[in-house]
């Protein structure tokens, strides 16, 4: 496929969106809009059998949704992937790490954008204030034992994406250590 040019149609301090002219391999033209973000650090925060889960406020859904800290650096900046580990977790939950192992990376919607993510593993945890952005400011964090958590997926009360996947990952992480 050949990009024929790219022209940004809309832009913010967390996303831009642009649409790009394509030929495809039979010579046919079309159009791809993609919605560029910064790469995301997503965090477990994993003491024996618990996980730290934050509940915040959705608005493209229109509800609140339990999943693990994650976010982008703000005003579009580019991060160390666990710098920004770091930074999600002592800001959403105000827990810090003594050990932050990467267990994979992730892919937000790749038919539409640009946006990845890099699953961590936080354990050795203690505790402290969150230090939340101005839109996490109503967002509540709790423990929950690891059944209950898988109870909540399966019950559809987690749908988040990453947070499934990443959960994945650390199933796969622990299988193979």
């Amino acid at each position: 496929m050949e990009t024929l040019g790219s022209r940004e149609v809309y832009a913010n301090a967390w996303m831009t969106v642009r649409e790009d002219p394509i030929r495809r391999p039979d010579g046919s033209t079309g159009i791809y809009g993609v919605v560029d973000k910064p790469d995301y650090a997503l965090v477990i925060p994993l003491d024996g059998e618990r996980v730290h889960l934050v509940e915040q406020f959705r608005y493209p859904l229109g509800m609140r949704r339990w999943e693990f800290p994650q976010g982008t650096a703000p005003d579009l900046a580019d991060v160390e992937p666990i710098v920004l580990a770091e930074r999600e977790l002592r800001e959403e939950t105000g827990l810090r790490a003594g050990s932050m192992v990467e267990l994979g990376q992730l892919d937000v919607a790749p038919g539409m954008s640009s946006q990845r993510g890099r699953v961590f593993l936080a354990t050795e945890l203690t505790g402290g204030q969150p230090e939340r952005e101005l839109e996490e400011q109503d967002m509540n964090a709790a423990w929950f034992p690891r059944a209950e958590f898988e109870a909540m997926i399966s019950r559809g009360e987690i749908t988040d994406a990453q947070t499934i996947a990443a959960y994945t990952l650390l199933l796969l992480h622990e299988h193979n250590s």
